[in-house]
């Protein structure tokens, strides 16, 4: 525990924040010169969503550390702390988050939370801090087996604060393509292909720091046609808290007209693009 209480205390991903400051400052710069310089209400709202998240998950892991040592002391203990175990963690941990990341695109109610970071409809540094308020909420169940099979928590939560902070930097269009990088790690042309709203990127390149899960499932799609950013139908705003939550109130409301049990669970739990195909069908 006391090592835990260190980690809360020296937090990664607080840690980054003159990181992230002095490289925002340096890529607003470069677009500034091109002419396309960082949006200021579209920079509060992802910086909202940085801010607010960092709060939320400092209070929540107080729980999610309960439920990890939960898991870690009566689980397998079959992993041990040396440097192999850190190698093996690195992978689990983008295994999970590859997963998390997935479902959370084909779960409306996950999508719910997930949403947030694809509302914007530019791409740079800042969008990677547009961050859910309610994610960590709703994450913390695939990330409770690798605590189970013999990692403690202060190992996960390190981990996945190294995966945040990786993800950063791939959240730009000042870099192109990073040659053999581009089979086996996440990059920025990958990630941009995720964050696109094309018909042919859409639900693609979940991984973290990983691309081969997407390439192993095939949900792995090349970045050729120029991107289009943001969500298949915008939200024409930059207020914070409707970005944060107009999913879950749009969900709840179809759940709450709709005329029987099982639609109310389906508008609740189909995914996004399933229930989008069949209003187009009913239109």
């Amino acid at each position: 525990m006391h090592q835990v209480l260190q980690y809360i205390r020296d937090e990664p991903t607080i840690l980054a924040i003159p990181f992230y400051l002095v490289t925002m400052a340096v890529e607003n710069f470069l677009l500034w010169r091109r002419g396309r310089a960082y949006g200021v209400a579209d920079t509060a709202a992802s910086l909202s969503g940085g801010v607010g998240s960092l709060v939320v998950r400092f209070f929540w892991n107080i729980f999610f550390v309960f439920l990890l040592e939960f898991f870690y002391e009566h689980g397998l203990k079959l992993v041990g702390h040396g440097w192999y175990a850190w190698v093996l963690l690195l992978f689990l941990d983008d295994f999970a988050f590859y997963w998390m990341h997935r479902f959370s695109h084909e779960v409306r109610f996950l999508w719910g939370t997930h949403v947030v970071h694809h509302s914007s409809e530019r791409y740079h540094l800042a969008t990677a801090l547009r961050q859910s308020w309610t994610a960590p909420l709703v994450e913390t169940p695939f990330w409770l087996p690798i605590a189970f099979i013999g990692f403690p928590a202060y190992m996960i939560l390190m981990q996945m604060s190294v995966s945040l902070i990786y993800q950063y930097w791939i959240h730009t269009e000042t870099i192109r393509t990073l040659g053999p990088l581009e089979y086996f790690m996440n990059t920025p042309s990958h990630h941009r292909v995720h964050h696109g709203s094309n018909a042919e990127y859409l639900d693609t390149n979940y991984g973290g720091i990983f691309i081969f899960w997407d390439r192993l499932f095939g949900t792995f799609v090349p970045e050729t046609a120029p991107v289009r950013y943001g969500l298949t139908k915008n939200l024409a705003t930059h207020n914070w808290f409707t970005i944060q939550f107009h999913e879950f109130v749009t969900m709840f409301r179809d759940a709450r007209v709709a005329k029987n049990f099982r639609e109310k669970l389906r508008q609740l739990f189909a995914s996004p693009a399933s229930l989008s195909q069949a209003q187009s069908l009913q239109k």
